[in-house]
């Protein structure tokens, strides 16, 4: 039973994967004809259509299109890492080195996700205070207090795997 559950995660974390990527790759194509060809953005598969702040303030367009697309690009590295973990995680010795690396650099990249989102949310927040419209943008961190909450667990169970990494060592050096 326990095999099939890790099978669907592994199945259900390469849809995650492939659907994050293929967003990434929409945001980057969407970025470059914001830049180059404004005038297709509609027709594009995101439609994230920063054209008037583009206008009105450079900085201000680079520095959010930075945050959507570090953001994305880090959600699909967030679910590439679950697929390596779930590739080479062992149930019969889940305690492995390699496991434990994979957990906390899962940690961290949610982390880094987590504090990403919420600075963009305020950045974009105070730009809104400034007669920017970034009602298009808030769509790609709602979920930052989610993500950081998330990494905590995630890296006290980082840590868990580590002590027993050390126990499983003890163990088979007293045997």
């Amino acid at each position: 039973m326990n095999n099939f559950i890790f099978k669907a995660l592994h199945i259900f974390a390469w849809i995650v994967f492939v659907g994050l990527s293929i967003e990434a790759g929409a945001l980057i194509v969407n970025f470059v004809f914001n830049v180059y060809n404004p005038e297709f953005v509609g027709k594009l598969y995101q439609k994230l259509d920063l054209q008037s702040m583009y206008q009105e303030n450079k900085w201000a367009f680079y520095g959010m299109y930075s945050f959507v697309l570090f953001i994305a690009l880090l959600k699909a590295i967030l679910f590439y890492l679950v697929i390596e973990l779930l590739d080479k995680l062992d149930l019969s010795k889940p305690f492995s080195s390699f496991v434990a690396k994979k957990i906390l650099q899962i940690s961290n990249i949610t982390f880094t996700i987590g504090i990403l989102s919420f600075v963009a949310s305020q950045t974009a927040t105070n730009l809104s205070h400034h007669g920017y419209v970034i009602d298009k943008l808030n769509q790609f961190w709602v979920d930052s207090q989610a993500f950081i909450l998330m990494a905590a667990i995630i890296y006290v169970i980082a840590n868990i795997f580590k002590k027993g990494i050390e126990i499983q060592a003890e163990n088979e050096l007293t045997v």
